[in-house]
């Protein structure tokens, strides 16, 4: 398991209105995954725009500090790597959500992604960085790479990632054009009270086998028959596993004050359901006989 998740609510320096919600998912390891999980937020915060500024910052100062905290958090980490044993293959990808009580700002660094659900629907998701996608096919053909078979130089999936310094030491280039970015993509979105329910961050464990809508639309019924959200998590990564996923999976979901909220009409056909459904499997299973009973046709 190489996956983590962060969930801080009320951050520290005056920005207790503040919450900040994050994922990622390493690849060759998971020592820079639980560095990034413990110290992102960190290095995001203690900068001097975040740190003693008169008031709220500037939507433009926090998505500036955003990716400053990204790029230096990947440069702290390189110098870790140098002292202990040069170039480090472990990497991360990060997607995130810094959220104040008037916007929203959803962080992107690989192919983990966030999605926001307004009004019943998909309002907003952030992109994947594929190696395939045109800008960063010539960033990487740029610094001397290439892309096969969809991954950078036919190995790594992702075009941006913290760590993963193997792509990262073309000499003379600065860390945001080698064949890996620890650049984010940084997004803010005007919160709407009456109309956000809940925003997803996912790693790409579930959204292999799980698209935009499908999850949201997934998400939004269950919320109508239980408020446990952990329960709500659970049941994504058990549908997940259903479909076919085999790889780790994360889940983080935030909801809002609009929220759908549980209805008596739901719980009921759910019971309807989990009945009809326990009746089914005891005749299947009794039409096997005596011995283990053969799931496959049960399901």
């Amino acid at each position: 398991m190489e996956d983590a998740h962060t969930a801080v609510i009320n951050l520290p320096n005056g920005l207790e209105t503040w919450s900040f919600f994050a994922v990622y998912d390493g690849h060759a390891g998971s020592k820079f995954v639980k560095y990034c999980c413990e110290h992102l937020l960190d290095h995001i915060i203690n900068n001097q725009d975040f740190k003693g500024s008169a008031g709220a910052p500037s939507m433009e100062n926090v998505k500036n500090e955003i990716r400053t905290g990204f790029l230096e958090i990947d440069e702290h980490m390189r110098l870790m790597s140098q002292k202990k044993h040069g170039v480090d293959r472990h990497g991360s990808t990060a997607v995130g959500d810094l959220t104040s009580s008037q916007h929203t700002y959803f962080i992107n660094c690989g192919d983990s992604r966030g999605l926001l659900c307004r009004s019943r629907k998909v309002h907003f998701f952030t992109q994947d960085h594929k190696p395939s996608n045109l800008l960063a096919k010539e960033r990487i053909q740029n610094a001397g790479g290439s892309v096969m078979i969809q991954h950078v130089n036919g190995s790594l999936a992702v075009s941006r990632a913290l760590g993963t310094f193997d792509f990262k030491c073309v000499h003379g280039k600065v860390p945001t054009v080698q064949l890996v970015s620890p650049k984010p993509v940084v997004l803010d979105i005007e919160r709407s009270e009456e109309d956000d329910q809940f925003f997803i961050l996912a790693c790409d464990g579930i959204w292999d086998v799980m698209g935009n809508e499908e999850l949201c639309d997934f998400v939004r019924s269950r919320l109508e028959v239980t408020n446990d959200l952990e329960r709500v998590c659970n049941e994504v990564v058990d549908t997940c596993l259903y479909k076919g996923g085999q790889d780790n999976m994360s889940v983080i979901l935030i909801c809002f004050l609009n929220v759908p909220k549980v209805s008596a009409e739901a719980v009921k056909k759910e019971a309807e359901l989990d009945t009809y459904l326990e009746c089914r499997v005891e005749e299947i299973i009794k039409t096997q006989g005596e011995g283990s009973p053969n799931l496959l046709p049960v399901m």
